[in-house]
């Protein structure tokens, strides 16, 4: 049994990719696996400083935001899953900042690594915009010191929804089922 971290990064509140998400969740928890999703939108995550204060204090932020909840979770979890919406063909802001904010436990000798990623991602453009999305979430993975990414679905949808009933619901659902 793995400890499994679903970071649902959309600021739509049950949009496309969160479905996705939900869909992982239920496969993992399935093969027995204990399953946290948190959502970004629920946090108050504030972009990096880039003080490098973090990096002499233990790993503490000076903005006392919701990050270092999510630092703690982060080194916690076995398998991360990072989903995110395509915008302007990267991740959105909301999980561009949570990376960012990744930067006291990270590659330089952090408590992050040897970890297993899956990359969840919907757009309304497929493929082309998901592919360059997977690419900044895999420059991500490369800073995480042993660390793998074990599966990726691409979802194509727009409206809130949409991806119901969609192929990508059963490889979600697949890929947590054998994550």
């Amino acid at each position: 049994m793995k400890k499994v971290l679903a970071i649902v990064s959309s600021p739509r509140k049950g949009g496309n990719s969160e479905l996705l998400v939900d869909e992982f969740v239920k496969g993992a928890k399935e093969a027995g696996n204990t399953v946290e999703k948190v959502c970004l939108r629920e946090k108050k995550i504030a972009p990096c400083l880039a003080c490098e204060a973090c990096l002499n204090n233990g790993g503490i932020c000076v903005q006392g935001d919701d990050m270092g909840e999510v630092l703690a979770k982060l080194i916690d979890a076995d398998m991360i899953v990072l989903s995110t919406p395509v915008y302007y063909y990267s991740v959105c802001a909301q999980l561009k900042a949570m990376i960012d904010r990744t930067l006291p436990i990270g590659a330089d000798g952090g408590k992050m690594k040897n970890k297993e990623f899956y990359f969840i991602t919907t757009a309304a453009d497929a493929p082309r915009a998901m592919e360059r999305t997977m690419a900044d979430l895999q420059g991500f993975v490369e800073c995480v010191p042993g660390s793998v990414v074990k599966g990726k679905v691409y979802g194509q949808a727009f409206e809130v929804g949409e991806i119901k009933g969609s192929p990508a619901m059963k490889e979600a659902y697949e890929l947590g089922r054998n994550c």
